[in-house]
Formats: structure tokens, sequence, C-alpha cells
């Protein structure tokens, strides 16, 4: 039996353990021993397939670097060896011609921290209706089903606004059972009047909102944030253009004004989810009302809002945790550039740890193990009231309602701040930029210039196929030539170790042992770019690494990967029609989805 060393995590937002990787997870082959407990106790995973690669070992069909690392060849496992007591039929006479073929199924085990792979040949009773869809939890993705999974919730827009936005594309693949993620898109039209500057500019303005939150603890505060953070946004920006056309010494709001618009409106939401909610609950008295009004409260969820106004161009991103935002930028080269426009805002960033030091003076434990008073990742959130509240306010709802006991280093509250930090990029649609937002669990996976350079070779890729002939591609032009691995240019090695610019690198690399170039990892076959993404971040070519990782369900797949929600927005010269439609090639059918606006 061959070992093979790679990373455990259960990656938890809130579990006191340090973010360090700890080598505690082994990738083995499976023994007759092990199969027959592991049936009843463990989780087995398997699916068919008669051809001849299939009658050894997973990592057999597996490039070096896959998840199940390098591992030996399996022997073959037949229904009577896993359950010896079992009646078999008796055998039937046949000539060679008349002989069946031997079915194969490829299998995971997963007990604990161990993953187990093999080969099982028979049709064992290996099978359980686990669903309404007759999947067996028992049977492992094919790579189709595999492939259906992840454009389940792909959604598709293009924007005919003539504003400088032509498309965005969204996914969402859930590892919690439910999803904690979330995520919105808004286009607000601005009349003309209330955005007229001195610059000649005519016509009504958009802003557009794109919105991801990534929820810990629960969905129910990414819910709320999904339902009414662009509208707390969007009241404090209206507030600061009108207080701007009301002064004559300005034409336009200064820089300084819409940032604070915007943190005020976080700054309110989150008080109201938090604090005004404390306020309704003593005032009802009733355990149902509190029940409704403090969950996204007692959950959390960081979030990523991104404001395009096409008048000026300019997009801010306003991030609170550690969701991130990154720029694709064709550079003079015909290589795409990968430009953060967010910083990971965790215990482990230096900043951030600084900035709660000083907050927080004489509190040696306000971060420990790179997580605020040991136990919570994030330094901005949402909700995450524990971190927030008084001890009389905890000790007052967990008397009176339900809640926990407060942690033993709470001294100063609040400790975690829902206040954005905001970057400001003038966008260049004519150069064909796009921004790729992210909750955590896709920069788990994958690095910023991997993901700038996926979705330029997705658009190379879709330039190459389509010509640009239609409406969905015209505003690609013709920017393309053969570029390959990726079309990105590439961090200094200087660079590359630790984190960068505060931003974590990829620790599922790590976990999964990844570590094949890109021309042997990465593939296009997604016309949903935020699809392409996620299947090049769950093992891209790599089939067996893909299917597996779709495979397991919650709460098992919570130990090798995250919620991911992704959104890619492309800027370019679109039409003008005025719509905003759903692109139906690279959206799930979902009946008559209408598009958000």
């Amino acid at each position: 039996m061959q070992r093979l060393r790679a990373v455990s995590s259960s990656f938890r937002r809130e579990n006191g353990a340090s973010p360090t990787p700890k080598p505690s997870m082994y990738f083995r082959n499976f023994s007759l021993a092990l199969v027959s407990t592991l049936v009843a106790t463990g989780a087995w995973y398997a699916y068919k397939d008669s051809s001849p690669s299939a009658t050894s070992s997973l990592a057999g069909g597996v490039g070096q670097g896959s998840v199940f690392g390098s591992l030996q060849q399996t022997r073959g496992l037949t229904s009577q060896s896993i359950y010896p007591n079992a009646p078999q039929p008796p055998p039937k006479e046949t000539s060679e011609e008349e002989q069946p073929a031997t079915s194969t199924r490829r299998a995971v085990v997963v007990d604990n921290d161990q993953v187990y792979t093999g080969s099982i040949t028979g049709d064992g009773p290996l099978q359980k209706d686990t669903d309404d869809s007759g999947r067996k939890v028992l049977e492992m993705l094919t790579p189709e089903q595999a492939t259906r999974k992840l454009r389940r919730n792909e959604e598709s827009y293009l924007v005919g606004r003539g504003k400088g936005v032509v498309r965005y594309d969204v996914v969402q693949i859930p590892s919690n059972d439910p999803i904690e993620d979330d995520h919105v898109e808004k286009i607000v039209e601005v009349p003309q009047s209330m955005t007229a500057g001195g610059d000649g500019a005519s016509g009504n303005t958009d802003w557009m909102f794109w919105g991801v939150f990534d929820g810990h603890s629960g969905w129910t505060t990414s819910a709320k944030l999904r339902q009414v953070l662009v509208g707390f946004v969007a009241r404090e920006l209206n507030a600061t253009y009108k207080n701007a056309l009301a002064d004559p010494s300005l034409t336009f709001p200064t820089p300084e004004s819409i940032d604070a618009a915007i943190k005020r409106g976080f700054v309110l939401l989150d008080n109201e989810i938090v604090h005004e909610s404390v306020e309704k609950v003593m005032k009802a008295n009733s355990k149902r009302v509190a029940a409704e009004l403090l969950a996204p409260a007692l959950s959390g969820s960081c979030a990523l809002l991104s404001f395009y106004d096409s008048k000026s161009k300019l997009l801010r991103v306003a991030c609170t945790g550690d969701s991130r935002a990154v720029l694709g930028r064709r550079g003079a080269s015909g290589k795409w550039t990968a430009t953060p426009l967010s910083v990971d805002q965790t215990g482990g960033n230096q900043d951030e740890a600084a900035r709660l030091r000083k907050e927080h003076p004489g509190e040696e434990n306000v971060v420990r193990n790179g997580r605020i008073l040991g136990g919570l990742e994030p330094s901005r959130a949402f909700g995450d009231a524990f971190y927030k509240w008084t001890r009389e306010t905890q000790d007052r709802i967990k008397r009176s309602y339900f809640g926990r006991t407060p942690s033993q280093l709470l001294r100063t509250p609040p400790y975690v701040t829902a206040e954005p930090i905001i970057t400001t990029t003038k966008v260049e649609p004519e150069k064909g930029d796009f921004v790729v937002m992210a909750t955590d669990g896709l920069w788990e996976m994958l690095t910023n210039e991997e993901v700038v350079g996926l979705v330029g070779q997705w658009l190379q890729e879709q330039a190459e196929s389509q010509g640009g002939g239609n409406r969905g591609s015209s505003w690609l032009k013709s920017w393309f030539s053969t570029q390959t691995p990726l079309p990105v240019e590439k961090l200094p090695e200087s660079q590359k170790d630790g984190d960068v610019n505060g931003q974590r690198t990829p620790v599922r690399q790590l976990q999964w042992g990844v570590n094949s170039r890109e021309n042997e990892r990465f593939v296009t076959q997604d016309k949903n770019a935020a699809t392409h993404l996620v299947r090049n971040a769950l093992g891209g070519k790599d089939k067996d690494m893909l299917c597996a990782l779709l495979t397991l369900p919650s709460p098992y797949s919570r130990r090798y990967r995250d919620d991911l929600t992704v959104e890619v927005i492309f800027f370019g010269e679109g039409d003008k029609s005025g719509n905003v439609v759903l692109n139906v090639e690279a959206s799930a059918p979902h009946g008559d989805v209408k598009a958000k606006l």
C-alpha cells in the first residue's frame, strides 16, 4: 500500500483551528479487508466503465498531480469478495462468444480524513436510490453527469445598453446543503438630471451592480444581502448625487463622497442586522420573532459588491471579507494581465491584524492563529454578532431566547466590521476589459493569473468557434492570435511564494497534490465563462478528479471544496437595443427566466 501525503482541512469559517494546512489526509489504495468495513461505515462511490483502462485503479487514468496522487494499480474486486455470504446465482454454461463483458466501476471510498481509490468488477449490490432524479449516492458521477451538475445553476445575460458592459456570466456550485453563498445583479437607470456634469455628456446613466456573498455558519446572512444590500447602497449614492447637484461649486460628487456613500450603505445594513434586530426582538418578546429576526445576525457573510457608473466608466469594488475581484486587461503583447481589485481581509492579513491590535490594545488574542479571537477567519463581515454584541447582550439573548456562551476572550467588541475597503478602476471597454468576482472557494483552487488566463483562453475559443458572427460574440472583435498554454502575463518568480499583496495562495492545490503543467490541466468546453472557470478549478482535463469532487455529498464535500459562486463581467462596445436578455446557449434551461434590470 502506497501512502501519499496531502493536506487536510475542514476549512470552516469558524472552527478555532489554525489556517495553516495540516498534513493529515492521505490518499491510498483500498484492500479487501477495508472494503467490507467501509461499505457499511464510510461512503463509497463508483461509476460503470467497460473501457479497458477502467480495470486499473483510478490513478491509472489520472495524470500525475491529480486528487488521487500517484497510486498503484488495485486488483479488481468482485461482489462475492465484498459480500462473501451473499447468495450467488449458479454459473451458466456459455460459449466464449456468449461471455458477457465484465463491468468495471471506478470507486472512491471516503472514511474520515482518508480517501481510498480502486476498481471494482461485477454488478454487486452497491446501489441505493437516494433522490427523485434516480441518482444513487453509491454511484460516482459520470463525466456527462458532472457536466450537467456544473451547468445546473449557470446564467448568462447579454447587455444591450450600449453603456460599456456587454455580457455577464454567473454560476453556483454548492458544497454545503443548502448552499451558503448568494449573489445579486441589478441595473439602475439614472436620469440625466441626477448625474448632469460639466463634461457635456447627455443621456441617462446606468448604475450597474454585481455582488457575490460568501455565507458562513448558515445561509441567512448572505440571503439578506442578496435582498437588500444594493438598495441600501443605491439609496446612499442617490443622496450623495443629489447633494452634489445642490452645491454650485460641484458638477459631480467627489470620489471621497461616493466611497463614503457605499461604506454607509454597508454599515447601516449591518447595524440593522446586528443591533436593530435585537431591539425589535426585545420589544416583541417572542421566540418566533427572535428566530426570524436574529438569524442573519447569528450567521455571517462576506460581501463583494462592484458598482459601475456608465457615465464615468469607473468601477468601484467594495470588499468586506475574503471574496475577491480581479481585472483582466489585454496588453500590447496580446496577453492578458491580472490586476487584483480587492484584498483578502482575514486575520492572516498583516494589515488587518495590525488594525485590530491597534483598535484593541492590550488584547494579545484579538488575532490568534490567523483568526479573530482564535475563531473567525474573516476580519470583516456582515452578521457574526458574537464578535459584535457586548457580553451583556449575548447573555441576555442566550437567557431569553437562544445563543451560545460568549467567548472567554471577549473584552471590547466589536471585533469585526462590515465597513468595506473600496478600490476604483477606470475601465477601458474598447480594450475588452473583464472582471472576475468570486467567493473564496475559487481562489482556494486557482491563482489570479490562472483565472485571468483561463478567461482569456475562453475568449479566444469563442472568437475562433463563432467568428464574431452573432450578437453574443460580435464584441470579441479580432483580438486573438494563438496563445499557449494560457495567454496571461506571469508573476515574477519572487512573488509566487507565499501570500501576494494580501492574497492567499490556492491551498487546495496543495491538498490535492496538483503540480501538472497548464496544458495538462485545463480544458475549454463550456459556453458560460463562469462555468469554464469552475470546471478547471475542480479538475479540468482530469475527469476523474472532477467527477469525484462533484460526487462527494455534503458534509463530506466540505472537506475538499467550498461553495462556489463566480461572476464574469465583460466590458466592450455592444449593441444599443436597450435590452438585457438571457443568453440561452450559456444558461441552464430554467423555463421563462427574465433578465435582471
